[in-house]
């Protein structure tokens, strides 16, 4: 075999014959053989852009990349060097712990993920030794031959062999939202990256049709690795991670300013420089939630252990917030609301001589299966799957019978067509496929035949047309032959409604979800199913009509419609992408080759275990059992999630940014610093490791039963509510101490940090649900557990021999008594404002959610991983020029 060169790029080999790629990779038609491929691997290494291999370095910079923290350490080893040891001790040990901490539960999740991503593989069809076989995608090496399907992702940049009508959905790398015609036949020299006809791209989609090819370059010498590698490691953000983000945003923005004024109000009072930084930037730390990141990778690692129970498998971590943010789910009609077993159960001749037996033999001769051979597989038709093993099949004799050629089935026309010929007879053309389309072919239709079908379609059976004509002479058939065809009858199959469906139904509805049905049955069939079910309809759409829509006129009919039926796998697609763009969150549910188009569209594309490979691999989410109870028992993981998330921020803003404007405004009003920069620190981190049991905390009914979507609106209102209230008992403390115990400043510090503490962790309490706490919402064990022993370990610290070590001095007792009191019309006046707030704050409607191109490149990136850490360096394609990149507006993506 050839020796395969480094020169080789998509950009040359398209302009050259494909007999020539061949040759020029080493390769052959028969593909290359295990040794050689394996030689290549160790060369070139592996068809990968990502590692989803856990980094304790990369998690322990992101705990160490906040400026703010950088600039403490630095400052306190000034206050170390300018002889301030006991404070410079006490912050720098609180900041190893506190980063500590962080980075062992996100490390933690992130080896979760490792787990998780592990689990999961992603295959393609390759020949190797003359015979095809399936490997995984990060396996493949150039000079590999492949055959790709309808709905494939492509796994490298190939060159085409040949190809039976093959349209390729490019718009992740060009942005041109139009499928794109691919054939073997050499590009024009020099072409664009969107003209390189000849070749199909890594990352791009087969929309349909097939071909074969041969692989010419991998991982990031490909054009969609090179792309991938340049956005980096990060991982796409969800619309939650984005709003933590921006909210996180808004607390820096508070934090510098509030820093900055406190700094200059203390050196204006003439205290030391550094002791005025330190306490400024105590501030800036408390009021930041440092542990935001950790508690939301633990609540994401929890959550997949949870879904693990219930059979939901999670390809990503992040998708487990898009599953609790679903609003409407699009999903197929067979197997998820009927049992998925089809059954044939007769035949209905309209001829005045056929019987049911002839229509019975014509429908097995018009399926894909090669009848000639002992052993019949009939593929992935179910409706010929159920043919063949229906008890008639068992008589039939396929001997007598030659298939001269097939036309097979496709989802523009709905049929499959075979051309057979048999002994004493005329080679005949049998036609059997959907009934609008063969009825369609004959010019004579009786109408008895067209009140068969009605009656058949009214009653839910499935069914199949099929028809003949004499094609004396012919040797192939195509399409243009598919004419002037005689009905011979109907072929009838069932498939019953699944008996837990209408209650699976009406628990996605009690969860927010609108349903809708795509099928490519007949609409009066799924409309039937649906009304059985107690699904009810808003409308019925047939994939005519959908052609006939502009994307507008569609958009708002698809808001109301629920049944989507003969819908092909583009028209699938389009409404996913139509209903996105309306600001819903789509979640598409399906198992077959047809679906893989609109499982790439969704915002959450959900498969089964029992799937075809290509929809497995196109899904995010993988239920181990096709039953929407299971997609419903996700749906609410995924929200709680959220909703314990959500109570860490909600703390965040009514604790943090209230005691830390109390300590900005006591620091100017007072003579000494309320609280030394070390005891803030302490405060906070004795805080926030109470709140890691918060992930797994109990979620109220209500709080699951609405889409979860993140509004910084709602939280900014929040905070401004519930941060006054925490100040006000602040003050009180403040004066307390000043005016009852006249404390000194180690007294005041001590008070006012039991105080914090206590105030400030309890409030989860009331916080964590919109109910009376304890009385109508429990919280779980370990939140209780967790809580209380941060407020005990905060009372203790004052009072133990390490209090002259943190400047705190003893307290009398009665400030306990009156403490007590404090605490509890505190929570009293907080529960008061939170039924207030909720009973009168709407929370803003979410605003319409779009995703960038880098989104969609990392999402189809993560199927190329390795869980082990990628070469430094690769092999480099040298002195060969890349095709030009094609500038268009990103319109598909």
């Amino acid at each position: 075999m050839a020796q395969l060169g480094t020169e080789e790029t998509i950009g040359t080999e398209a302009s050259e014959p494909a007999e020539s790629a061949l040759s020029r990779l080493g390769s052959a038609a028969s593909g290359l053989s295990s040794e050689e491929a394996q030689r290549r691997l160790a060369q070139f290494g592996p068809n990968a852009v990502r590692t989803h291999k856990a980094n304790g370095w990369l998690v322990l910079g992101r705990q160490l990349r906040s400026p703010i923290l950088i600039l403490l350490f630095v400052t306190a080893g000034i206050s170390l060097f300018l002889g301030d040891a006991t404070n410079s001790v006490v912050i720098a040990v609180i900041l190893v712990v506190s980063v500590g901490l962080g980075f062992s539960n996100e490390f933690r999740a992130e080896r979760a993920a490792e787990a998780l991503h592990s689990r999961v593989t992603h295959r393609a069809v390759v020949v190797r030794d003359g015979t095809p076989r399936e490997v995984n995608v990060t396996e493949l090496v150039p000079g590999d031959v492949v055959h790709l399907g309808l709905g494939s992702i492509v796994p490298a940049d190939v060159r085409l062999l040949t190809s039976k009508d093959l349209l390729c959905d490019e718009s992740i790398l060009t942005g041109e939202s139009q499928p794109v015609n691919k054939s073997p036949e050499p590009s024009q020299p020099g072409a664009a990256l969107g003209d390189l006809t000849s070749c199909v791209l890594m990352g791009t989609v087969i929309q349909s049709g097939s071909c074969t090819g041969v692989v010419v370059t991998t991982g990031g010498r490909a054009e969609f690795g090179r792309i991938a590698l340049g956005l980096g490691e990060r991982q796409p953000q969800t619309e939650f991670q984005l709003g933590l983000k921006r909210f996180s945003f808004l607390l820096l923005q508070v934090a510098v300013a509030l820093t900055t004024l406190i700094f200059i109000a203390n050196l204006l009072l003439n205290r030391p420089l550094i002791e005025s930084l330190l306490f400024s930037l105590a501030i800036a730390v408390g009021i930041t939630p440092q542990l935001l990141p950790a508690v939301v990778s633990t609540s994401l690692a929890t959550g997949t252990r949870q879904l693990a129970q219930r059979k939901v498998l999670v390809k990503r971590l992040v998708c487990i917030e898009d599953l609790g943010d679903m609003d409407t789910l699009v999903t197929d009609k067979t197997g998820t609301l009927t049992e998925g077993r089809i059954t044939y159960t007769g035949a209905l001749p309209v001829g005045p001589t056929a019987t049911e037996a002839d229509i019975f033999r014509l429908g097995l001769l018009a399926t894909e299966a090669d009848y000639s051979t002992p052993t019949t597989a009939a593929g992935q038709n179910p409706l010929d799957a159920a043919l063949w093993e229906s008890p008639e099949a068992a008589g039939f004799n396929g001997g007598r019978q030659r298939r001269v050629d097939l036309l097979p089935f496709d989802h523009q026309r709905r049929m499959t067509s075979v051309l057979v010929e048999e002994p004493g007879a005329p080679r005949t053309i049998i036609t059997k496929g959907a009934p609008e389309q063969v009825l369609a072919l004959c010019p004579d239709v009786s109408e008895q035949a067209q009140t068969l079908l009605e009656e058949q379609f009214a009653a839910g059976s499935r069914v199949v047309a099929v028809a003949t004509r004499p094609a004396p002479g012919l040797q192939t058939v195509e399409p243009s032959d598919e004419h002037d065809l005689q009905l011979a009858g109907f072929l009838i199959f069932l498939d019953r409604p699944k008996a837990n469906a209408a209650e699976s139904l009406e628990r996605l509805a009690s969860l927010g979800i609108s349903v809708k049905i795509a099928t490519g049955d007949n609409p009066r069939v799924a409309e039937k199913v649906c009304a059985d079910l107690g699904l009810d309809s808003g409308g019925t759409l047939t994939g005519s009509q959908i052609d006939e829509l502009s994307d507008t006129a569609l958009a708002a009919a698809a808001r109301t419609a629920s049944i989507f039926a003969r819908v092909s796998p583009e028209q699938k697609a389009r409404l996913i992408r139509l209903l996105r763009q309306e600001g819903r969150a789509v979640g598409f549910l399906g198992d077959g080759v047809n679906d893989a188009l609109a499982l790439h569209q969704a915002d959450v594309g959900i498969s089964v275990d029992s799937a075809t490979d290509v929809a497995k691999d196109a899904a995010d989410i993988v239920l181990l059992a096709k039953d929407l109870g299971v997609l419903a028992e996700g749906v609410m993981e995924g929200r709680r999630i959220f909703a314990n998330t959500i109570k860490y921020v909600l703390m965040g803003t009514s604790s943090n940014f209230g005691n830390m404007f109390s300590a900005a405004t006591a620091s100017v009003a007072l003579s000494f610093l309320p609280m030394l920069p070390g005891q803030i620190l302490l405060n906070n981190l004795l805080y926030d490791s109470g709140q890691l049991a918060i992930p797994g905390d109990r979620v109220d009914k209500e709080q699951l039963y609405a889409p979860s979507h993140w509004n910084i609106g709602f939280i900014r209102r929040f905070m401004v509510l519930f941060g006054p209230i925490s100040s006000l008992f602040d003050f009180a403390t403040f004066a307390l101490m000043l005016f009852a115990f006249h404390a000194v400043p180690g007294e005041f510090r001590a008070g006012w940090f039991i105080e914090s503490i206590a105030t400030q962790t309890l409030i989860i309490f009331a916080i964590r649900t919109r109910r009376v706490p304890f009385l109508r919402s429990r919280p779980s064990a370990g939140l209780l557990a967790a809580s209380l022993g941060v407020v005990a370990l905060g009372i203790f610290l004052p009072l133990s021999p390490l209090a002259a070590f943190l400047g705190f001095d003893p307290l009398p007792v009665p400030f306990f008594i009156a403490l007590l009191a404090m605490i509890v019309v505190y929570l009293v006046l907080v529960e008061l404002a939170k039924q207030w707030f909720f009973s009168r704050a709407a929370q803003l409607p979410p605003g319409v959610r779009r995703r960038g191109k880098s989104h969609h490149i990392h999402r189809r990136a993560a199927r190329f991983s390795l869980p082990v850490p990628l070469p430094v360096s690769v092999p480099r394609i040298r002195n060969a020029p890349r095709p030009r990149r094609v500038r268009r507006p990103a319109r598909g993506v």
